[in-house]
């Protein structure tokens, strides 16, 4: 057990943002809110899965949309929550325990704030180990867990449940209310046990992202060099140095979609290099040469501060170094390709592990 306090929150919120791949929200946002959460409900506390009765009912919250809109559209507090309670009355069952998701951007944080708001602990497990832009792109997914039911509300306070047999429906169904509710909404979903936390989740990664967080802080404290000590931590890659030529980016059917074009600087000096999102970073290249593709994780740090640089934040003349990440084991299966791989996003290319499509001396 684990009582998280003003200096842990800060930390997974910088962490989030290394884990984000550009997507997940704004966790300032969410830094803020769960840090005014803690100071009215004086505690959040973290537990890992074993902790929990076997019984318990966990449920994950965040919100789906896309990442401008939410950049701009400020909650109150009360949506997930009454989502949350929507979940309890439908299944006439209390929740033991909040979850994330994904582990990137403010939905990381936001579980912190229902947690408190709900007086519940936070269980130290999520289902994507990093950000993706659909809901059925989850660990619980590839594990047959079901996302229903989900219950979305938005700021007003409407509310819906769906209860379908399909992951990938309920994604549908939820995305076409979510437009309808302005681009953007919050959601309880996932309900799960601890066993199926154990199985099908990701497990560690509140804690991995304050880790994160810890590590970024020393290396600005002692001087050392961010992108050689986050890629150490996280056996990443540089893929490139560059500076953002141009940003290509719309709001498309709930989603932020876009490519970032990049002049490349200092030994990367002459190249050219591109990005495509879909809220998260999904696919960097060079020319012709693909560099990373989803599900492994591509992170943009601004080269001076190493501050992640989320999608709704990229602008002409930024300065960055790209960090490739491999992804969790659980979507190197034929499986997780399948469903979070570059195919689903129709690039017209196969999945090839990243430490594999990169050369030993890329290594920072």
């Amino acid at each position: 057990m684990n009582y998280l306090n003003k200096e842990n929150i800060e930390h997974i919120a910088v962490g989030a943002s290394v884990l984000a791949s550009g997507g997940g929200g704004d966790p300032h946002i969410g830094k803020l809110m769960a840090l005014n959460a803690l100071k009215q409900y004086g505690s959040i506390t973290l537990l890992s899965v074993d902790e929990l009765e076997p019984d318990a009912l966990i449920v994950s919250t965040g919100t789906i949309g896309a990442t401008m809109v939410s950049f701009e559209k400020l909650a109150n507090g009360e949506e997930s929550v009454t989502a949350c309670r929507l979940i309890e009355k439908y299944l006439n069952r209390k929740i033991s325990a909040i979850y994330p998701i994904e582990i990137g951007g403010i939905n990381s944080l936001w579980p912190l704030v229902t947690a408190a708001r709900l007086g519940v602990p936070l269980v130290d497990v999520d289902a994507m180990g990093r950000a993706f832009p659909e809901y059925h792109m989850t660990t619980l997914s590839l594990g047959t867990v079901s996302a229903s039911p989900l219950a979305i509300v938005d700021a007003k306070l409407n509310i819906s449940l769906i209860q379908t047999q399909d992951n990938h429906i309920t994604e549908k169904l939820a995305r076409s209310l979510c437009a309808e509710m302005g681009g953007t909404a919050f959601l309880a979903a996932y309900p799960i046990s601890p066993n199926d936390a154990k199985k099908s989740g990701i497990l560690g990664t509140l804690s991995f992202a304050q880790q994160i967080g810890e590590t970024i802080e020393r290396a600005r404290n002692t001087k050392a060099n961010i992108v050689q000590t986050l890629a150490a931590l996280l056996r990443g890659f540089v893929l490139f140095h560059g500076k953002i030529t141009k940003v290509d980016q719309r709001t498309v059917g709930g989603f932020t979609r876009g490519v970032v074009y990049f002049a490349g600087t200092d030994k990367d000096n002459g190249k050219t290099f591109e990005i495509f999102f879909q809220n998260e970073y999904l696919l960097a290249r060079s020319a012709e040469r693909t560099l990373c593709t989803t599900p492994d994780l591509i992170t943009l740090l601004d080269e001076e501060t190493g501050t992640p640089i989320l999608t709704e934040r990229l602008r002409y003349g930024i300065r960055v170094v790209v960090l490739g990440i491999p992804a969790n084991e659980k979507w190197r299966t034929a499986r997780g390709i399948e469903v979070a791989g570059p195919g689903y996003f129709n690039y017209g290319i196969d999945y090839i592990p990243l430490e594999e499509r990169v050369t030993s001396s890329t290594r920072a």
